[in-house]
């Protein structure tokens, strides 16, 4: 109880956080020396937020407690051209809000030689959009929108041998929403006056995470993970816009994980992760296909951003330059969520960055603490929108052309972490 109240300001501070992540809307990478590592982690657990990548790994790291914060930075803005209606073609700048701070916690307590319980508290990122001025395709307000996502994870760990471990975590997601802007889409919409412009709504849910690691021998480790979809409750004030009367529940994911001691001092890992967003109809179902279909915003079966599933492939190295500090580098290739033809709702939804590069180090203090360090760079990539825009007058047209979206991002993330 004692250790709960004491979490609480943090929990507090998660939970108020909004960014927007790398893989889809999925962070890259969760804890410092993950990051830092291209986001790898399924096979090599390395602090106690370890089990936003694998539970299993809670079983191997021991008893410690971390904590970490990173700041970042995602530009993002659309171009819009060739569209035949008067003020709409133009570059439009969704960097009103730009800067964010992320923190992580982790702690984690050794029971038994077999069985270890932890908890990792972590932020899943999320979407923010905050264009500065309005866009005449979507409403006369300026629009955006704004998903900040909490995950507290209990978790316990089992060595079911001494060189196997299997974990299993209770995802209790918090989440907060807004959206701005949209007043063009109120005759579309199921409810127009939950639509747009009703300020943060928030919502509740939970789900499994379940993960095993294997140490082969001295040199290999293998991992996978599976985390459940994580069912949420309805965003009473944002039912006119999300499918299934603002329905917005988590995406499932799973993964595979390498591990190779290659040398004393140096190790190499890869995870290959994957990403439902499909399955989520508020994410996965088409745009403006289904609005001409006749399946209004907020319906059962209503529009969507159009997202597919994303495949992220992760590679990272650490090297023990001494018994004081290591170095990491890594890399991070995730595929295109965001189809060509669905960029005018993606407008609100950017997440077209695809190649991370990614530096890390962590430094042993005289005390025996560890201060860690994690740099990021998401490469500016662009998806053109070619004829995304429908020709016409409304409400079965929007005056045609091409909504291009573009972003980068940079994140610095610092933590501190000690055995206990």
């Amino acid at each position: 109880m004692k250790t709960t109240h004491k979490l609480l300001p943090l929990l507090v501070l998660l939970a108020t956080t909004e960014a927007y992540a790398t893989d889809g809307y999925f962070a890259d990478g969760y804890g410092v020396k993950s990051q830092g590592m291209g986001g790898v982690g399924i096979a090599l657990p390395q602090d106690a937020i370890a089990a936003a990548t694998n539970p299993a790994g809670m079983g191997i790291i021991g008893d410690r407690i971390d904590f970490g914060v990173s700041w970042f930075r995602p530009i993002r803005e659309t171009e819009i051209t060739g569209n035949a209606f008067p003020g709409v073609n133009g570059t439009y700048n969704a960097n009103n809000t730009k800067n964010f701070f992320i923190p992580e916690f982790g702690y984690n307590r050794q029971i038994n030689p077999e069985i270890t319980l932890g908890v990792s508290v972590y932020g899943n990122g999320g979407m923010n959009t905050d264009y500065k001025t309005a866009v005449p395709l979507l409403g006369n307000t300026p629009p955006g929108v704004d998903l900040a996502q909490l995950f507290i994870a209990p978790t316990v760990a089992w060595k079911i041998t001494p060189s196997n471990s299997i974990g299993i975590s209770l995802n209790l997601a918090y989440q907060r929403f807004e959206a701005k802007g949209l007043q063009n889409f109120s005759s579309s919409s199921i409810s127009p006056s939950n639509l747009t412009n009703n300020g943060h709504d928030n919502s509740y849910g939970a789900g499994v995470h379940i993960g095993w690691i294997g140490q082969l021998n001295d040199v290999v480790s293998l991992g996978a993970t599976y985390q459940s979809k994580t069912y949420m409750s309805k965003f009473d004030k944002y039912q006119g816009l999300f499918a299934g009367g603002g329905s917005f529940n988590i995406p499932s994911s799973y993964g595979l994980g390498v591990t190779i001691k290659a040398t004393p001092q140096l190790t190499v890992a890869a995870d290959v992760q994957r990403i439902d967003y499909s399955s989520v109809d508020s994410v996965g179902n088409l745009s403006l296909s289904n609005l001409f279909a006749g399946n209004a915003l907020g319906s059962s079966n209503g529009p969507g951003f159009g997202w597919r599933d994303v495949t992220a492939i992760k590679l990272g190295a650490s090297y023990a330059w001494n018994e004081n500090l290591t170095l990491r580098a890594g890399y991070n290739h995730s595929t295109q969520p965001i189809r060509n033809s669905e960029t005018l709702f993606n407008i609100l939804a950017p997440g077209v960055v695809q190649d991370h590069l990614t530096l890390g180090a962590t430094w042993v203090l005289p005390n025996k603490s560890e201060l860690s360090f994690a740099y990021m760079h998401a490469f500016e990539n662009t998806v053109n929108g070619n004829n995304s825009i429908p020709p016409g007058f409304p409400p079965s047209g929007f005056g045609g052309g091409n909504a291009n979206l573009k972003m980068y991002q940079d994140s610095v993330g610092v933590a501190y972490g000690w055995k206990l």
